[in-house]
């Protein structure tokens, strides 16, 4: 079952602990397609929250945060990575997910090249650990911010291609734990993980 923009009105803390174990379909330009468990997720939310991109009100790049629920939301950062996020909550209440870490399921060969990997010897956790691995393996970059995620929503004329999730078929422990590589609020835990994955980022806790 896809989702669909009524899973991502909620707040960004009980929509990241839900996605974990959900699986995300990409199809990109080209028609390729690929897919992956969610295992790594991390949620981030408005004025109130001061390691988020909302933290300090609207801003250009944060706007998309206080839009509509249920589109990507992608930025660059360090002036190579890519990062994918999913945006929650209704209008005007800013939130977002981050998309840290997923298992392949399939299209593996097309992730290990997109990351510049032999396929027959690389782990799978070399492939989507991180959130700039992950961009790269999926083959995500700023073209696809704004793309529409949710079930039911129709994708721009002149989109990149094609995000869909589906529910988890069996949900998995999820453990909380402080998010990755924030100086503020770095005490939320709000990092949410499958502990038994061999595909994290890090451990678990």
């Amino acid at each position: 079952m896809y989702l669909n923009r009524a899973f991502f009105a909620a707040d960004p803390v009980l929509v990241a602990q839900q996605l974990v174990g959900a699986v995300l379909e990409v199809t990109g330009p080209d028609g390729q397609r690929c897919s992956g468990r969610l295992v790594e997720v991390e949620a981030y939310g408005g004025p109130d929250d001061p390691a988020s991109h909302a933290g300090g009100g609207s801003t250009p790049r944060s706007a998309i945060m206080f839009g509509p629920c249920g589109v990507a939301y992608v930025y660059f950062i360090y002036g190579m990575h890519h990062c994918l996020n999913f945006v929650t909550g209704p209008p005007g209440t800013a939130g977002a997910v981050l998309i840290r870490a997923l298992e392949p399921l399939s299209g593996r060969r097309g992730m290990a090249l997109r990351r510049g990997l032999d396929p027959a010897r690389c782990a799978d956790r070399e492939l989507a650990a991180g959130p700039g691995r992950l961009c790269r393996a999926l083959g995500i970059d700023l073209g696809w911010n704004g793309l529409t995620v949710a079930a039911g929503s129709r994708a721009a004329p002149a989109a990149p291609g094609r995000l869909r999730l589906s529910a988890p078929t069996d949900r998995p422990l999820v453990v909380a734990s402080p998010r990755v590589g924030v100086r503020r609020a770095a005490d939320r835990p709000w990092r949410f993980c499958d502990p038994g994955s061999a595909c994290l980022s890090r451990p678990a806790r």
